[in-house]
């Protein structure tokens, strides 16, 4: 789809990886309603996003709030007129440790912003995006949604969810105008640790390759322009997502042992 005057919604657009596929929209002419659950992440988004700040607007919002979540579209209608595609990247992680450990209330709130926090808005817009001569819905999953990750198996859950629920939106979607996009992610070089409220494991000393967040939203818009199916960020995310082809028993044993060694 074209991206130039175009009107898109993206979660998390306070910080990390939503910020900068906002600026990058931005950039490329479109319209941005960024949201997020923090007002002074979005108003750092907004100076940032200069000379484009007439063509954004921010709201502030819970996406795991679904009554709240219904409000967004006639928010954002009243602000641009139009809707044309969604990219939802809030998400957070939880503190690293086993499954075993981790308390009821870790598990609900990582489900209920990862993942119903995704259905929420994608429901709540697609109305609108199915009125639109072409639309996008673009949902960031996670490479730990194609192989797991020690301390942090719940966060890969969550996303794995995101995948199969985006990947069956694709398929129920694949003859109309809303095209489906599922991005999966590895090593981000962002503080999502930090926004989590969770501390990141030392990596002893090891060198942990990771994509910039620019290039990451640069990747993602291309994805969106592309109408692509998946877009795969980063070395890692591309190397573990061919393994896991060829022996996912394999894959997920080098993970385990890489793991291993940091937690």
């Amino acid at each position: 789809m074209e991206i130039k005057n175009s009107v898109f919604v993206v979660t998390g657009g306070g910080n990390g990886i939503g910020r900068h596929v906002t600026l990058e929209l931005l950039a490329r002419g479109a319209r941005v309603a960024a949201v997020d659950l923090r007002p002074d992440g979005l108003e750092e988004t907004r100076t940032l996003a200069q000379p484009h700040h007439r063509s954004l607007t921010t709201h502030v919002l819970d996406v795991s709030d679904n009554a709240a979540v219904q409000d967004l579209p006639d928010s954002v209608l009243e602000a641009h007129q139009q809707i044309d595609g969604v990219i939802n990247v809030a998400g957070i992680i939880h503190r690293f440790a086993p499954l075993a450990e981790l308390s009821r209330d870790e598990l609900e709130r990582i489900v209920n912003v990862n993942f119903w926090g995704t259905v929420n808005t994608t429901l709540a817009l697609l109305p609108t995006l199915r009125s639109r001569p072409a639309a996008a819905i673009v949902n960031i999953s996670s490479l730990s949604a194609l192989v797991a990750f020690a301390g942090q198996g719940f966060y890969g859950a969550t996303k794995g969810a995101v995948k199969q629920f985006s990947e069956g939106l694709y398929e129920e979607l694949i003859d109309t105008n809303v095209a489906v996009t599922t991005v999966f992610p590895g090593n981000i070089s962002t503080n999502i640790s930090g926004n989590s409220g969770v501390a990141m494991i030392d990596a002893g000393g090891r060198k942990v390759r990771a994509t910039t967040p620019e290039r990451t939203a640069r990747e993602i818009v291309d994805g969106v322009g592309n109408g692509s199916f998946r877009v795969l960020i980063g070395s890692d995310a591309r190397l573990l997502d061919r393994l896991c082809r060829i022996s996912p028993k394999w894959a997920t044993r080098i993970v385990a042992k890489q793991m291993k060694a940091v937690l």
